[in-house]
């Protein structure tokens, strides 16, 4: 008897979330992104007979991931950044 895997949501939900993250709803879609892609495999883990999309929610978490660091290196940056010039500007006043 062949049982039809299913697609798990959650791991769609990810990958979806993880391609707004870095689109139309930076930062907040990749957290997002994040959860349910680690809620995604779990489940896939759990019920591995019922369910699939693995990979949908692997792409959905390094998405998120990707996007998470890139925007806390930015605002390190941007922090350093601003720094420096607040620290020139109190060397020439």
């Amino acid at each position: 008897m062949n049982q039809v895997r299913q697609t798990s949501t959650l791991a769609v939900v990810s990958l979806v979330l993880g391609i707004l993250g870095w689109t139309l709803l930076p930062f907040i879609g990749s957290v997002v992104a994040i959860v349910t892609g680690h809620l995604a495999r779990a489940e896939i883990r759990r019920e591995p007979a019922r369910l699939e999309g693995d990979g949908l929610a692997l792409a959905g978490l390094v998405l998120g991931w990707l996007s998470v660091v890139l925007w806390v290196v930015g605002i390190v940056f941007l922090v350093m950044f601003l720094g420096g010039m607040a620290w020139l500007a109190s060397m020439h006043s």
